[in-house]
């Protein structure tokens, strides 16, 4: 489970991969085997997203791809070439995420913080499918993640409260979009 820079044996050539990870155009020269989670904190430093299964079951390494939650340590980096990666670090500098953090950190729905991430980048990418979930479609959107310190209820309490807030705040601007 070492999330450090995969050194490159004889039998393996280096790969350039080419990305832009959250809004900054970068390139990685890695073996074919290693994984984007690995790329992502070996190389990048970015150590938001974490390792924890390596099986893609616990969501500890979600990162958005493309728009889309993918597990990045079933990814192998040069599958993420030309690609367009948001990690944990970017939605939390671009403020995208700020009214879920603020949340789950009102409601308490975080202990450790090991799992916080991956159920945040989850969270985010519902509540830009469906503007007002219900507490069924968030436990649903969840259910890939895992999280041994903290119940679920105040997760999905944290979750379901943003939903709310920023549908009143379009339907304040008369946004009717969704």
């Amino acid at each position: 489970m070492s999330s450090a820079p995969t050194e490159l044996d004889e039998s393996d050539e280096a790969v350039r991969v080419r990305m832009v990870v959250n809004g900054r155009k970068v390139a990685c020269d890695v073996a074919p085997r290693v994984t984007l989670v690995d790329c992502l904190r070996g190389q990048l430093e970015l150590t938001g997203t974490h390792v924890g299964c390596e099986m893609g079951a616990c969501g500890a390494c979600l990162v958005q791809l493309d728009g889309r939650a993918v597990h990045a340590c079933l990814m192998f980096a040069v599958q993420a070439d030309g690609a367009r990666i948001d990690t944990i670090e970017g939605l939390s500098e671009s403020g995208v995420i700020a009214d879920l953090q603020a949340e789950f950190h009102r409601r308490n729905a975080l202990q450790c913080g090991f799992c916080t991430p991956g159920m945040l980048i989850n969270a985010h990418e519902l509540l830009s499918q469906v503007s007002r979930p219900s507490r069924e479609a968030i436990r649903d959107a969840l259910s890939g993640n895992f999280c041994r310190c903290t119940g679920y209820e105040a997760i999905v309490d944290a979750i379901a409260a943003v939903a709310e807030a920023r549908a009143a705040a379009a339907q304040g601007r008369g946004d009717s979009s969704r």
